[in-house]
């Protein structure tokens, strides 16, 4: 399997609010998104990035408070149906998206990707979907960006049959065997949202890469398991679940070094992984 790191725009925001004893200055988030190219089953996305509809979708209050607080940056060729032309790739040629949660910068392309199925654990949306839209922010969660045959492409992770892991994924003991066939492992990685997802995948050269979404926001903050600033607990629905799926990060990447551990925002590691574009 091939794997290629990219991202489809940034927000900025302070970083002492992301890490505890960061700087007092804004720095760049970039919405990370993955391709991997699978010899069997195609084309597959982690994640999407940002997309123009999250402009679209925080026009009016209150929904226009997520843009001024976390301010978007976004140009044309960023895009991921733009990205994707880059690999020989159009939107029709996804067959599945990995969804890791339902914020706004991890699924804004979803109605672009009209031909995917979207893969995610079955709690990260069965709570957002009854919620009143005056409830959305909240959440980070902007409806407008779900699709409107989101149900029927659906493919809910079967939570009743995970699989035990072997030791190396210690200490992660359960996970779900996406593709059936080993490729592509999913995790729970609670604390920053309800069933947030990540996924391990290893490419050709046996390389291993273990995306962990929105559980830290920074390597750094896994390395030195170095949470955010308690301010920062208002966003998690669990502040105790996070720090506790925080330390288990910690501990795996000291006993994996060679694994390639990847937050979704972390611009210091997407930059040093990123394939470039053109």
């Amino acid at each position: 399997m091939q794997i290629n790191i990219l991202h489809a725009g940034y927000c900025t925001a302070p970083e002492h609010i992301a890490i505890h004893g960061g700087r007092w200055r804004s720095i760049h988030f970039p919405a990370m998104f993955a391709l991997f190219r699978h010899p069997k089953f195609g084309a597959m996305l982690f994640d999407t990035g940002y997309s123009y509809r999250f402009f679209d979708e925080t026009k009016k209050f209150p929904q226009r408070f997520y843009r001024w607080m976390t301010p978007v940056h976004l140009k044309e060729e960023d895009l991921v149906v733009n990205q994707l032309l880059t690999f020989d790739l159009r939107p029709a040629d996804i067959s599945f998206v990995f969804i890791s949660h339902f914020h706004a910068d991890h699924i804004a392309s979803l109605p672009d990707l009209a031909w995917s199925r979207y893969v995610y654990l079955p709690h990260a949306f069965s709570g957002l979907r009854n919620l009143h839209p005056s409830e959305d922010m909240k959440h980070a969660f902007l409806r407008g960006l779900i699709p409107s045959d989101f149900d029927s492409r659906s493919q809910e992770v079967d939570i009743t049959k995970p699989i035990l892991l072997s030791e190396e994924y210690a200490p992660f003991k359960t996970g779900y065997d996406l593709l059936g066939d080993g490729s592509i492992i999913g995790v729970e990685l609670p604390g920053h949202a309800h069933g947030q997802m990540g996924i391990f995948a290893r490419d050709d050269a046996g390389k291993v890469f273990f995306f962990v979404a929105d559980a830290a926001w920074l390597k750094r903050s896994i390395v030195e398991n170095r949470p955010p600033h308690k301010i920062a607990d208002m966003l998690f629905p669990d502040p105790a679940a996070y720090r506790e799926t925080l330390g288990q990060l910690h501990s795996y990447h000291l006993t994996h070094p060679d694994t390639n551990v990847i937050p979704s925002h972390c611009e210091e590691t997407i930059r040093f992984l990123e394939t470039p574009k053109g």
